[in-house]
């Protein structure tokens, strides 16, 4: 309760996300992304919140975030790691229930070899790489793969899994051509279904769909294509009091540095949230907060623990010590937000920093 700036996240547009994108892409199953701690906003809050929407597939990055979640849902979810496994975790990972993804063939080698000694094989995602370069199996190891049925004596494969690189952009050339490639692997494994669509995939149409589909930033509030702007709700709500309002002559420095002079008269508030709590330096000069729909821009730089704005737009008086503006909320989405500082809806909300009181409302 003494934290001054308050984040709120609203558990129930949060659930009404994940209605929204289970119906558009529906008949395919929709899991939730949870990495990063549900994209900073609390996965010990968020999990629960989506399994009792029916929610029964949840991904993380890491290990150990899986771990974390693993005793607060029920048995009947399956918690996946995309990131694969390093050597020597196998043992944990299979104990504890979780289902890795397999990015190489040294991790099938290394999960296979427990299977084999398990009284039945283990279940595994199968990760290839579909044109990112970043995880997954290139194809002559797909080949390799489906070759050898040895190599996975000891796994069950549940999906073929890739991960699109330009969903963002419907119209991107690149979705159709990574689709292609996971045609092909598919080929290779055709009883294996699909997990390809991310948030952006889900607005992409049926073709990217597969058997299931694994959605995180719409969940949270952002918009990841144009086309699911019409069905996604913000999630979260930031605001932060203020702590000294003050009038400067022209010519006044503001802010480390001085990077801004007052170019006349001004008033000023500053704001109790820096960098420190997640707000990105690029702000300063192009970023603003909102009073009751009037937008007040940031002059100079973003200091670690607070930012001035220009408060001159509104009649003297009205901030006070205590006052509070809005950074996120109805005046400013979390992408325009993300864009004053030239920066993505991901990286502002797992950035958000952990000094904030959170509310969560629902």
């Amino acid at each position: 309760m003494v934290a001054a700036a308050t984040l709120t996240i609203d558990l129930g547009a949060l659930r009404g996300n994940y209605r929204a994108v289970r119906a558009a892409a529906a008949p395919a199953s929709a899991g939730a992304v949870l990495k990063a701690d549900s994209y900073g906003l609390g996965a010990e809050r968020i999990a629960p919140a989506l399994y009792d929407e029916g929610c029964r597939d949840f991904f993380f990055a890491h290990l150990a975030e899986a771990l974390i979640i693993r005793p607060i849902l029920a048995p009947d979810a399956r918690l996946f790691v995309m990131n694969g496994l390093q050597p020597g975790t196998e043992r944990v990972c299979a104990e504890a229930g979780l289902i890795p993804m397999l990015n190489s063939l040294e991790q099938v080698a290394n999960w296979s070899a427990l299977g084999v000694a398990a009284p039945e094989p283990l279940p595994a995602v199968l990760q290839f790489d579909s044109g990112m370069s970043r995880l997954g199996m290139e194809p002559a190891e797909a080949r390799r793969l489906a070759s050898e049925p040895a190599l996975l004596a000891g796994v069950k494969p549940l999906y073929a899994m890739s991960h699109l690189a330009c969903a963002d952009d419907p119209a991107d050339p690149e979705n159709g051509q990574q689709l292609a490639a996971m045609g092909e692997v598919r080929t290779l494994f055709p009883a294996l279904p699909l997990c390809l669509a991310n948030s952006g995939g889900v607005f992409l149409g049926p073709d990217f769909h597969g058997a299931l589909v694994r959605p995180g930033i719409a969940l949270y509030g952002g918009i990841p294509n144009p086309p699911a702007e019409k069905v996604i709700s913000p999630v979260v709500r930031l605001d932060v009091p203020v702590i000294q309002t003050r009038t400067v002559p022209p010519g006044t420095r503001i802010g480390y540095g001085g990077d801004f002079v007052a170019p006349a008269e001004m008033r000023l508030a500053a704001i109790e949230a820096g960098y420190a709590d997640g707000l990105p330096r690029h702000l300063g000069g192009t970023g603003a907060a909102f009073f009751e729909g009037v937008r007040l821009p940031m002059v100079g730089r973003v200091s670690m623990d607070s930012v001035v704005i220009d408060i001159s737009g509104l009649p003297p008086g009205t901030l006070r010590l205590g006052s509070r503006v809005e950074l996120i909320g109805p005046h400013q989405t979390l992408d325009q937000f993300a864009a004053a500082a030239d920066t993505i809806a991901y990286e502002i909300l797992t950035r958000l920093g952990r000094r904030y009181q959170r509310i969560y409302k629902d």
